[in-house]
């Protein structure tokens, strides 16, 4: 029998039904693969597993036949294949277990495969937002929160600025069509942010006539 893990959400990606006057606006994902590529230094782990194989290659060349050199240097390649598939895989679950949503008050983030927390973040708490362009239509909204928030790097991660650790910045990673999502932000956060409050005052008790 299938299983949902997060039933219990009154409203997916919230962790209670949004109070009266405020409106989802954007909801969405990290992509998979980017989220891979630009978290898990996808390239880099490439890179490094076939500088292994081609040296292995190099110094075998001059010792023995090319077939044999080739099949000496095939155990890199093979293990950069597992490393690889592995770490497509991380990024696929991450991605699947994640949440992000931007209402007109806040900007919501469910995140976590394996401890799955959920950040509530009000424009009123948000300093700046900064938007960086990545790979295949995506990008990565990071906001760095005011004052004396403070949030766990490791918990957060994949889903923070990369190594900005003193202050941890989380970040709408790998999202797509990340620049309408930016000015979208944007828009809702100036919005919430220069609307005025009202404070309720109670009424002064009567007093007694003379």
């Amino acid at each position: 029998m299938s299983h949902d893990d997060f039933a219990t959400e009154p409203v997916r990606g919230l962790p209670e039904t949004p109070p009266e006057g405020e409106r989802i606006l954007w909801q969405g994902r990290p992509h998979g693969f980017w989220l891979s590529w630009d978290a898990l230094s996808l390239p880099w782990v490439a890179g490094y597993f076939a500088a292994l194989a081609l040296w292995r290659f190099a110094t075998a060349i001059d010792q023995v036949p090319p077939m044999q050199a080739v099949a000496m240097s095939l155990p890199f390649v093979i293990m950069g294949a597992a490393v690889i598939a592995m770490l497509l895989v991380v990024g696929y679950v991450q991605a699947r277990a994640t949440v992000y949503t931007i209402t007109n008050r806040r900007v919501a983030m469910r995140i976590g495969a394996a401890l799955t927390v959920t950040l509530n973040l009000p424009y009123t708490q948000i300093a700046n937002a900064d938007l960086r362009r990545g790979r295949g239509g995506t990008g990565t909204i990071s906001l760095d929160l005011m004052g004396d928030t403070r949030l766990s790097y490791l918990v957060c991660w994949p889903h923070v600025r990369p190594w900005v650790m003193r202050r941890t910045q989380p970040a709408l990673r790998a999202i797509p069509d990340a620049d309408r999502i930016a000015q979208l932000l944007a828009e809702a956060a100036e919005a919430r942010v220069s609307t005025p409050r009202i404070a309720r005052v109670a009424p002064a008790p009567a007093m007694a006539a003379e």
